[in-house]
């Protein structure tokens, strides 16, 4: 098998002037993507703002030979989504692939976190993968092609002390993505996520001291094939990073039902509760119905 290539694809990483985002950039570019390099050029807390970190980027792609160009806009307006999204088409025509990694901390015990705090963090992370990718999907379904990489959490899907708001929106990205997934099934568009694990600006002095490889390029290897056209894979979620990648699923339990009695008490459900939680013969339900149709089978079996 070949190399995976990406010569006339255009490619949109939000968050990219620097960490994962920058990776991405660079790798795609590598493999001849022309890439919208994003970034507002804030602080890690969402604050200020500044072309340079953009500007860098695109500067070190072009010295190597690749096509990218900046954009500056914030993903926590429809404008500024709309704008990065314009950015691509009035460059290049195009938008094939769209990496969700633009992102903030504003990390704080949940009794103490304030209204702003779980506001600014959902804006940018999942209001923000919201505003670029709908105007994409469009562009995308145009062309009968696209590719979705959406960047959640290890917070977000299982959870982490002090993280609330960062938690709640990494895992509300599942949910877009799981969505984008069905809608884009007859315009070639897949959708999928990755909790990465990569020493970055966001995650300096939590993970350190390890002992593990977290070069963000061990994670952007995953984006690269998610994003490419070989990729055929979509509704899935990857752990990814250290030179490890591992598929996350929410699986469904087969359960218990009772369809003899008239109502299902409380004690009921106590007392059942051991195979209710029993995870042997699981499935992965591909969408809602799909999870619906195994508690008919249950209850009708």
């Amino acid at each position: 098998m070949g190399d995976l290539g990406f010569e006339g694809r255009v490619v949109i990483v939000t968050g990219a002037g620097s960490g994962l985002g920058k990776s991405h950039a660079l790798e795609f570019a590598r493999r001849g993507a022309q890439v919208v390099v994003n970034d507002l050029g804030g602080a890690v807390d969402g604050s200020g703002s500044g072309n340079a970190a953009a500007d860098v980027v695109v500067q070190e792609i072009e010295a190597a030979g690749g096509v990218a160009v900046a954009n500056y806009d914030s993903v926590s307006s429809q404008e500024g989504g709309e704008g990065i999204v314009q950015t691509a088409l009035d460059n290049f025509g195009r938008v094939d692939v769209v990496v969700n990694n633009a992102g903030i901390l504003r990390d704080r015990s949940f009794s103490k976190m304030s209204e702003e705090e779980m506001n600014s963090v959902l804006d940018v992370h999942l209001r923000g993968a919201f505003y670029v990718s709908q105007p994409a999907f469009r562009a995308m379904k145009e062309n009968n092609y696209g590719r979705f990489v959406f960047t959640a959490s290890a917070a977000g899907v299982f959870g982490n002390f002090g993280q609330a708001n960062y938690g709640a929106a990494k895992m509300g990205l599942v949910g877009l993505s799981n969505v984008l997934s069905q809608e884009g099934v007859k315009n070639d568009i897949k959708s999928n996520v990755i909790a990465p694990i990569a020493l970055t600006r966001m995650t300096t002095g939590i993970m350190d001291g390890l002992g593990l490889q977290l070069d963000p390029e061990y994670v952007t290897s995953m984006v690269v094939y998610l994003g490419s056209e070989e990729c055929q894979q979509t509704h899935e979620i990857y752990s990814v990073g250290a030179g490890r990648y591992a598929r996350v699923f929410v699986g469904l339990c087969p359960g218990w039902a009772d369809v003899e009695s008239e109502t299902v008490t409380a004690e009921g459900v106590r007392d059942h509760l051991d195979q209710i939680r029993d995870p042997a013969g699981y499935t992965i339900p591909g969408n809602a119905a799909e999870e619906m149709m195994e508690a008919i089978k249950l209850i009708k079996g």
